[in-house]
């Protein structure tokens, strides 16, 4: 696995390498040994999967202690990543991502910061591991189309829960 910083201070670009042969492929999507070399020594406890269509876009949503390791388990789609840490010098910075099921890419995102993805293929796999529980009481959601933030979305209409319109 090789990390890269991103623009964004605590958000890492993480590329697994990806072993192929006439049967398929092989990837490994975590290692905590891999991790800790990586000065990443996160006790993740949870993984989390949601599956959705086209044109679906979920959240923006953080809270102020969980580390997640975000990836494309099949399909694909675009990921932003905002800093929402009110005493940050980045604050209300974000950076995007297209993660698919071919460049298996990953996003390590840190506490404080806010998430949101919109499927771009038919259907898409949005795979997390979490340090924390799910506790939605403690989340906080930007607006997809917030103008303070001037998100780039690729798709001007998209699909949305209550909570994210």
């Amino acid at each position: 696995m090789k990390f890269s910083k991103t623009k964004l201070r605590g958000v890492y670009l993480i590329k697994p390498y990806i072993f192929r042969d006439f049967r398929g492929s092989y990837t490994e999507i975590y290692n905590k040994v891999i991790f800790k070399a990586n000065k990443k020594n996160i006790p993740f406890i949870q993984d989390d999967i949601s599956i959705s269509k086209k044109n679906v876009l979920r959240g923006i949503h953080g809270d102020g202690k969980t580390w997640k390791l975000v990836s494309c388990l099949y399909g694909k789609f675009y990921l932003i990543v905002v800093n929402n840490d009110k005493k940050s010098k980045q604050y209300k910075k974000w950076v995007s991502f297209t993660l698919d099921d071919k460049n298996k890419n990953m996003v390590l995102i840190p506490p404080k910061f806010g998430n949101g993805h919109v499927v771009l293929s038919t259907q898409a796999i949005f795979h997390y591991k979490q340090n924390t529980t799910y506790d939605r009481k403690s989340q906080f959601t930007l607006k997809w189309n917030d103008k303070d933030f001037e998100f780039k979305w690729p798709i001007a209409k998209p699909i949305l829960s209550k909570r994210d319109k």
